[in-house]
């Protein structure tokens, strides 16, 4: 479920999240971002009044209804427009999450308990993939992307981490989206497996057992869900983390342009909107993040805001946007070693 207006990533070697200082204004338009851009007190008021005037009215109880219950009716249709043309692959990635691309693999395979306790739940939800056990039951290191759009993510995963004991699980809420990721020539069943998932039906099975992921990664699309079933969401995936696993983040945060861009009839409730096509985005502080993923039982590693400067140099246009990116991790074991360097 990747979102629109979701940022772009420039080719080639990239530096790492918040060291691109933009310490000389003569030089604005020499780089596409500038990371960690100083708001005066100006600018953070009028961010304030714009988003206070676009949330003077909230769309009518009906209409928000019907945005839930059609969801993924909207996702469909955004996909079957967009197809995989809409996203730039993000091999930023590996900068910012370096536990993707893991030099030291020092986790274990699923334990034959664990194996068994996951047949027998899928057997009584009817989810049963295969006699052998689920798919990935014999990796070593294995990832989740939720919310895995056309595969932007998945495939630069595969692409760049060689670990022969790796396995990608990717999901999606819309089934034009994980149709896409099948459909790929580069999809590799041996490494990856692709599936339909609903976020917030908390019924709705996933494919591995619980304590069975090293990483979890939510790019741009917990902000896509309804406030109110965030908390249950990241309890779900906190228990399918092993020991040492973590979940990686990064969203919108407060006051980000795409907030700021907002017109009055499009708030839904308070820092949560619509957007034209029926896609929902909502922005986040740093502290509701931390409250979500620590209330899971989750340790925080890192929980970073950039105010980040984007320029388009052709226009001689500057755009300011604030993401949120976050580290957090299972707490370990007694007698569990960490799953690599935590960086």
């Amino acid at each position: 479920m990747a979102v629109p207006c979701e940022p772009g990533a420039a080719p080639g070697k990239r530096q790492q999240f918040g060291t691109r200082l933009l310490t000389d204004q003569s030089r604005l338009f020499q780089h596409n971002a500038w990371d960690n851009v100083e708001w005066s007190e100006e600018q953070e008021a009028s961010a304030r009044r714009k988003v206070q005037d676009n949330s003077i009215q909230f769309v009518p109880p009906d209409k928000q209804e019907e945005y839930e219950l059609s969801a993924s009716k909207y996702w469909n249709d955004f996909y079957k427009i967009h197809e995989n043309g809409f996203f730039k692959d993000r091999h930023w990635l590996f900068t910012e999450f370096p536990e993707l691309a893991p030099k030291h693999n020092l986790s274990q395979a699923v334990s034959s308990v664990q194996r068994d306790e996951w047949k027998a739940t899928q057997k009584l939800s009817g989810l049963s993939l295969s006699d052998g056990g689920f798919p990935g039951s014999s990796a070593t290191y294995c990832i989740l992307e939720v919310g895995c759009g056309a595969g932007n993510t998945v495939f630069p995963i595969l692409q760049t981490n060689n670990d022969p004991g790796l396995f990608v699980y990717c999901c999606d809420f819309s089934t034009t989206a994980v149709d896409l990721v099948q459909n790929n020539a580069e999809y590799d069943s041996s490494r990856c497996f692709a599936f339909v998932h609903d976020l917030c039906n908390d019924q709705s099975p996933y494919p591995m057992p619980e304590e069975s992921l090293d990483v979890v990664l939510l790019i741009f699309v917990l902000s896509a869900v309804l406030p109110d079933k965030m908390q249950c969401i990241i309890n779900r995936l906190s228990r399918l983390l092993k020991p040492g696993g973590m979940i990686l983040l990064r969203d919108y945060g407060r006051y980000d342009l795409a907030q700021l861009r907002f017109k009055k009839g499009r708030c839904l409730s308070d820092n949560f909107y619509v957007r034209g096509d029926g896609t929902r985005v909502y922005f986040f502080t740093q502290d509701e993040l931390d409250v979500l993923f620590t209330t899971a039982g989750l340790e925080k590693v890192q929980n970073l805001v950039d105010r980040r400067l984007q320029v388009n140099r052709g226009k001689q246009v500057a755009m300011y946007r604030v993401w949120i990116q976050c580290k957090y991790r299972k707490p370990l074991s007694p007698g569990h070693e960490p799953n690599g360097h935590i960086h």
